[in-house]
């Protein structure tokens, strides 16, 4: 049961507000817990038109089993666009926000995404994909890695395409990943984990209750503030204790972000170029599927 959560307006905190001003923050409490802090913040590195919030280095290695986690901002005036690259052991997970992108697969799959789609691809032991703006308009999303348990990570390659009509929602979350209320994401993922995005007006409030012994849980921004109750801001990747206790939101004005929660993966991260694997020889047999298909259908060395 979610507990009951109860705003009280007018306090304040004494951070200032963009106006210089005290800003007043509204207090939440609840009936039976404290909130969940954060304890890791980072607005990333940028590269070009990607903001790296997260890589198998960094911050991968608290949030396990989401390794990598970019915000793209790109249109095809500017020539914006990924050429042929590899992947093994994980599955990228592409979330459009605004805009239309192209994709194609060694696999054979190839089309346009529009506004609001989702691609999950499962690289498996390895699969090779490109991709880019689907017109001369703005594209913003996120790209996410997921690392793959042991009996997944050497397996076939296999995608999945949603349309915007075909994600489903909970409130004002679009279950992308996993199980949220009523709302169950089509995608064929591991079982162990969640991953939302979630749309708040100003003022909204808003609990997540994650499924039990999803101990991992992390925001990031791409539009707006919210509070935990300390605020997170546009461009900010926060991740909180680790707990599978509720987390509380409120919007200070329209705020958008997405939202993973999961059991904590507990293997190690072993790491090729473009690939992430749980052993050596799971990651040898990646890479060497991974020149094979290069040297084959697209007739790149690797």
């Amino acid at each position: 049961m979610t507990d009951i959560v109860v705003e009280r307006a007018g306090a304040s905190t004494g951070e200032a507000s963009s106006s210089g001003e005290p800003r007043a923050l509204p207090q939440i409490e609840t009936a039976a817990r404290e909130p969940r802090k954060i304890v890791h913040r980072t607005r990333g590195s940028k590269h070009g038109p990607i903001i790296r919030l997260v890589s198998p280095g960094d911050v991968g290695e608290l949030i396990k089993p989401f390794v990598f986690l970019d915000l793209f901002e790109m249109d095809r005036a500017g020539g914006g666009g990924f050429g042929w690259h590899p992947h093994s052991g994980i599955a990228t997970l592409t979330v459009l926000i605004e805009g239309a992108a192209r994709y194609e697969e060694t696999t054979g799959v190839k089309g346009v995404l529009p506004p609001g789609g989702v691609e999950w691809m499962r690289a498996g032991n390895g699969v090779w994909h490109t991709g880019g703006p689907g017109d001369a308009g703005r594209v913003l999303g996120f790209q996410l890695w997921v690392a793959l348990p042991p009996e997944l990570e050497n397996g076939p390659a296999a995608s999945h395409y949603v349309q915007p009509d075909d994600v489903p929602v909970e409130g004002p979350a679009r279950v992308i990943l996993g199980r949220h209320g009523a709302a169950v994401s089509p995608i064929a993922a591991p079982p162990t984990m969640n991953y939302l995005v979630v749309t708040l007006k100003a003022g909204e409030r808003w609990t997540y209750q994650p499924p039990a012994g999803h101990a991992v849980a992390w925001i990031a921004l791409h539009q707006g503030t919210v509070l935990t109750p300390a605020p997170v801001s546009k461009g900010e990747l926060a991740v909180f204790e680790a707990s599978d206790d509720a987390i509380d939101f409120v919007a200070e004005g329209d705020t958008a972000f997405v939202l993973g929660s999961a059991i904590p993966h507990e293997h190690d991260l072993v790491l090729g170029r473009h690939s992430v694997h749980t052993s050596a020889d799971a990651l040898s047999k990646g890479v060497a599927e991974i020149r094979r298909i290069g040297e084959r259908e697209l007739g790149i060395r690797y």
